[in-house]
């Protein structure tokens, strides 16, 4: 087994840090602080390609693979977590169920923008009282003549409302199938369309300078052709992204946890305390061992679940072990980032305060932590 980076995914990680680094880092907190979404950086980011990574070349993508994507969150995610979901879900939620379940049509019309970065897409799957429960779906489609008329609801809808968001595909009740079940379909509502409402921003704990929004359906005409998939098959269609999303998510923890060690490893030679830097304080070091001993695990865990996905072979039980670590890891090495920071680790203008404040979502976003275990589980017995 070979763990060394290819030279273009070295390349790649390089210039995403520099990028991170120079372009993020200096802004990121006043964005922040005002709960403004970065159009600016975002519109960088479309120019350096990363939009398009893991996409191939014939559709207008970046010709790389998933491993590619997920190195790019983790390096991002080192300085800030809001540009890194905000790359995650683009490509993960918005752009990649066009490419995996669309019509040529669909990915003639949608892909050049979503993957050059210009425009963004959302993934309406939660439902404000059902979260977890994604086969819970109230919301409901008919087809009435040539057009599906959509009604209900869907809850923390990322990328839902920027001034460049052009769509969010949503999922809806159909019918029912031959077993009396609920039939959940896939089906595009582009923005703007007439009864299609983006309510406020969200007032969050965290990923301040990311857009989310709860979203409502009133009535909503949209083609027939914008079935995405399979009438029917759109539950699936969203467990198969989901399943691909965790490692994504797992590499943005990881970043993150990464981003713990760097600081804390900065502030404690830069901090004295009786005489002394802190990081002489065996206390100290044993913190930050163990912060780059999490970052160091769960950056293996997604590497194993990114190179299964890539090879074609069974990822669930892997991607949920890699998100379930991660996720976990990362809530832990931001609170003991905080804890070495002291009194400046709660002030705003530190990164481990904002580390601290983007980490819980980790373990509830694409799953929280106990479905990880339910998957994981499941897997193992069955």
């Amino acid at each position: 087994m070979d763990f060394k980076l290819s030279d273009e995914h070295e390349a790649l990680r390089q210039s995403v840090r520099e990028f991170a680094e120079k372009e993020i880092a200096p802004v990121i907190g006043d964005y922040y602080e005002r709960h403004a979404f970065p159009y600016e950086i975002v519109a960088k980011m479309g120019e350096m390609g990363l939009f398009g990574l893991p996409f191939p070349e014939e559709v207008g993508g970046m010709g790389g693979d998933y491993l590619a994507l997920c190195l790019a969150l983790e390096e991002l995610a080192r300085v800030d977590s809001s540009v890194a979901i905000t790359l995650e879900a683009a490509i993960g939620l918005g752009a990649m169920p066009i490419y995996r379940f669309g019509t040529e049509e669909q990915k003639k019309t949608w892909l050049p923008d979503l993957l050059s970065g210009r425009k963004l897409a959302g993934f309406g799957l939660t439902e404000p009282g059902f979260g977890s429960d994604a086969g819970g779906t109230a919301t409901r489609a008919e087809l009435v003549g040539d057009e599906w008329v959509i009604n209900g609801s869907k809850a923390f809808i990322t990328n839902s409302g920027t001034d460049i968001t052009c769509l969010v595909t949503v999922t809806a009740v159909t019918g029912v199938d031959a077993n009396g079940k609920k039939e959940i379909s896939s089906i595009i509502v582009p923005s703007g369309t007439p009864g299609f409402t983006v309510a406020p921003g969200y007032s969050k704990v965290g990923w301040n300078a990311s857009d989310t929004h709860e979203l409502t359906f009133d009535n909503v005409r949209v083609p027939a052709a914008n079935l995405v998939g399979e009438r029917g098959r759109g539950y699936a269609q969203f467990l198969r992204i989901l399943d691909e999303g965790r490692i994504a998510i797992s590499a943005l923890a990881v970043g993150l946890a990464q981003g713990c060690v760097d600081e804390s490893v900065k502030y404690a030679k830069q901090r004295h305390a009786f005489g002394q830097p802190i990081a002489n304080f065996q206390a100290i070091q044993f913190k930050i061992a163990d912060m780059e001993l999490r970052a160091h695990t769960g950056r293996l865990a997604y590497y194993d679940a990114a190179a299964r996905m890539i090879a074609g072979e069974p990822f669930k039980r892997q991607a949920a072990i890699a998100k379930l670590y991660s996720s976990e890891a990362a809530v832990t090495s931001a609170r003991e980032a905080t804890q070495i920071h002291g009194g400046y680790g709660f002030m705003n203008e530190f990164p481990v305060a904002r580390f601290w404040r983007d980490s819980k979502i980790l373990e509830i976003g694409e799953g929280t932590s106990e479905v990880q275990r339910m998957l994981i589980a499941r897997d193992l017995l069955g």
